[in-house]
């Protein structure tokens, strides 16, 4: 599983700095294993990033196609090990891409000025009865 690095994070100030105040936008693909991210005066609309929306609409496309075939794959106790096996390698996928898509749709969410306690919202006692 792919998380930021300090290396990461250093860059991404990086780019924000260059631009004209947006945050870099987190890419759905890596390269050699390292986060890609944009950096564009366009923002949302700039060709790049409407590909990066394309491409990221395709990632959850085949994910919702693998994760149909390894419902079959899955419901079958006769299935060959080596077929559970590429299904699992095939949901790790989908699912690290997935988790991209998250990851860079959450930084996009503009932060709001009120915000939620550190240790989130309390409920009484009796809501769990």
């Amino acid at each position: 599983m792919t998380y930021r690095t300090a290396g990461d994070r250093r860059r991404r100030q990086g780019l924000a700095d260059a631009t004209a105040g947006l945050p870099p936008r987190l890419l759905p693909w890596a390269r050699d294993g390292k986060s890609c991210y944009l950096s564009t005066d366009g923002g949302p609309n700039s060709a790049l990033s409407r590909l990066a929306d394309e491409m990221e609409a395709v990632q959850l496309g085949m994910g919702a196609n693998v994760l149909e075939s390894a419902d079959r794959v899955l419901s079958d106790p006769k299935s060959p090990h080596s077929e559970v096996r590429y299904t699992a390698l095939r949901l790790s996928e989908c699912l690290r891409d997935a988790l991209r898509v998250a990851e860079s749709s959450g930084d996009r969410i503009p932060e709001s000025e009120y915000e939620e306690p550190e240790d989130g919202p309390t409920l009484p006692a009796e809501a769990f009865e």
